[in-house]
């Protein structure tokens, strides 16, 4: 993985009173001072969770990592705003999924765009689907299985995306999953169950997705 560089510091802001984990409450005080050397704790922290859930979400390397970059940037410059009504781990990932999804609308908006002028004669250069072997979890375990999960995985819609990832990619609890969507247990229960009918539509499902 990376180190993300650093952003061009900002005032030193008085630390605020939050609600979450002591580690996390401790670090959250020291970034709110303008502390460089709780940034790169936060990073070395989170990175990982939040690289991989970009990637599920993405299936491309370096959008993941251009999301990634993107969230701890926000998080280094709106840190003065957190006040505590969720855990810092939440917020993370409401930042990487709604980061990441609006990577994909983007993507998939130039994608259309480039199509139409292509029939147009404007441009006769068209822009494919990624592989499904751009996952890396794919190409190590080498499944064709796995390529098609994530393939029918990124054709949900959204939030029955975001919570199938959270909960299988980073084995969040209905809980956590209804803390990052902002909504309610039952309502991530009945989009976990929809998109799993979806998927065992298409394709069977390993008991580990059940």
């Amino acid at each position: 993985m990376y180190i993300l560089p650093l952003p061009t510091a900002h005032g030193a802001l008085p630390p605020t009173q939050c609600l979450v984990a002591s580690g996390d409450a401790e670090l959250i005080a020291q970034l709110q001072q303008g502390s460089e050397a709780a940034f790169r704790t936060l990073v070395e922290r989170y990175q990982n969770r939040i690289y991989r859930t970009a990637l599920a979400l993405l299936q491309l390397p370096e959008e993941a990592e251009d999301v990634a970059q993107e969230v701890f940037v926000e998080v280094y410059q709106t840190i003065d705003r957190f006040r505590g009504e969720a855990a810092l781990s939440t917020w993370l990932y409401r930042l990487a999924t709604s980061r990441a999804l609006k990577h994909r609308r983007r993507a998939r908006a130039q994608k259309r765009f480039a199509y139409f002028t292509s029939l147009l004669g404007f441009d006769n250069r068209v822009l494919h689907e990624p592989p499904d072997h751009a996952h890396p979890q794919a190409q190590m375990e080498g499944q064709q299985q796995l390529a098609l999960l994530l393939a029918h995985i990124a054709r949900l819609p959204s939030q029955q995306q975001v919570a199938f990832t959270l909960r299988h990619e980073q084995d969040l609890s209905y809980e956590e999953i209804a803390a990052v969507l902002n909504t309610t247990v039952p309502a991530v229960e009945s989009l976990l169950f929809r998109a799993r009918k979806t998927l065992r539509t298409h394709l069977s499902l390993s008991p580990r997705y059940a």
